[in-house]
């Protein structure tokens, strides 16, 4: 999991860092709200950890600010502020819990991943990744490796079906049913035709094919 660590302290900060990096998430640290409003806006975190009382911008500030942008990480604040009032105006200005310093750090493991469940639970699906490729289903591109790849609606329709379904053996009648909603066979190449053009986009000039034919029953996308 990536963690955006927004805190000054720089003692509280080296013990988070330490804590949830042995604990096998990546995190990076913001000294100061303004810096870590750039951060959280700009790339794509798990989770976010924010101390209540930062310089330059505070971090009720802060996740109003990403609220309004419509930026809806989950957000841990941590404060000494642990009044009612103070951990009302908290989820009020849109974080999702809220742990009184000091703390323990197994209490912020827990609520960490209590945290993960509930946006699994309620975030749909926008990123299908299999090795290094990856789709983005709300800007709907493609890259592999990084690098853009363009694709055309029945070819994207096509590997989003398939990155659905990675690892699994995809039937000629399954891609026929769900990707050109045909629920009889059309006697055509039409699969054929496809299958061979996205490979062609998909792997050509890299190292490690990932769209496989599987004779006599079908295809298989896969890292493996």
């Amino acid at each position: 999991m990536r963690i955006l660590i927004i805190e000054d302290d720089d003692n509280t900060a080296s013990y988070l860092l330490k804590g949830l990096t042995e604990s096998g998430h990546t995190v990076d640290r913001s000294a100061d709200g303004k810096d870590g409003l750039f951060m959280a806006m700009e790339d794509d975190y798990d989770l976010m950890i924010v101390d209540r009382m930062l310089p330059v911008l505070d971090g009720l500030s802060l996740i109003r600010s990403l609220r309004a942008a419509n930026r809806k990480m989950p957000a841990l604040i941590l404060s000494a502020l642990g009044e009612v009032d103070d951990r009302v105006e908290g989820l009020q200005a849109g974080g999702d819990d809220y742990l009184v310093k000091p703390f323990a750090f197994a209490e912020l493991l827990a609520r960490i991943e209590a945290l993960t469940r509930r946006s699994d639970a309620q975030s749909p699906e926008t990123k299908l990744r299999v090795g290094d490729l990856e789709v983005n289903l709300l800007s709907r591109t493609v890259r592999r490796a990084g690098q853009p790849i363009e694709l055309q609606p029945r070819e994207f329709r096509l590997l989003e079906y398939l990155m659905r379904h990675a690892d699994q053996v995809v039937t000629r009648t399954m891609l026929l049913e769900n990707v050109w909603d045909y629920h009889f066979d059309p006697q055509t190449n039409v699969i054929d035709v496809h299958i061979s053009r996205l490979r062609t986009k998909i792997d050509k000039g890299f190292e490690r094919p990932l769209l496989h034919t599987v004779r006599g029953a079908g295809y298989r996308l896969s890292a493996n």
